[in-house]
């Protein structure tokens, strides 16, 4: 798919949102992904995660055990990746506003790729690959729907992502919406 089909199905399921936003990673932004709005149409995002997992390249698929994503936004994105792959899927989830490994265990040294709905930063991603490797396996790669970081976020394994843009983002003290007495507002992802 290209770019252009990508951002195509983001806005027409309303994945695409414009305003003025805060990112979990804190900075304000004109643009949201909110891709739960792309989820709620199964065909659409088995579309895109097909697409994505299609970006893997095949000796890493033919590794790979196991799909792992953190909870919540990027859960459906790993099952739909698993689903396209053939693989395993599991998730880490929060407790006490950390990401924890609860309802699944990870096999000693077992290939795991790592699946995501947007990156900004890549924090959620870092504490799932963390996670990962605390519990004893290895992460192969990370897929990701969107890379708002305009390929800026990085990890010490290859990584893949659908879309990539760097929309303008701001520090708070920095934002012209905030500054024209505007509030973000954080919808989720």
């Amino acid at each position: 798919m290209t770019q252009q089909e990508v951002l195509a199905v983001l806005s027409g399921t309303g994945a695409l949102l414009h305003g003025h936003f805060e990112l979990r990673s804190g900075l304000h932004s004109s643009e949201f992904f909110q891709c739960a709005n792309l989820l709620r149409y199964p065909r659409q995002a088995a579309k895109l995660c097909s697409a994505l997992a299609a970006l893997i390249p095949e000796e890493t698929v033919r590794e790979a055990e196991t799909v792992c994503s953190p909870a919540l936004g990027g859960i459906l994105v790993g099952h739909e990746v698993a689903r396209a792959l053939d693989k395993k899927c599991i998730f880490a989830e929060k407790q006490d506003g950390k990401l924890v490994m609860r309802r699944f265990n990870i096999l000693p040294d077992e290939p795991i790729i790592v699946a995501e709905d947007v990156v900004t930063r890549g924090g959620r991603v870092q504490e799932t690959i963390d996670i990962v490797r605390q519990n004893g396996g290895r992460v192969l790669c990370v897929v990701m729907l969107v890379d708002r970081s305009g390929g800026m976020a990085s990890f010490d394994v290859p990584h893949y992502s659908l879309l990539q843009m760097a929309p303008v983002v701001w520090e708070p003290s920095e934002c012209p919406h905030c500054a024209r007495g505007g509030k973000a507002v954080h919808p989720g992802s």
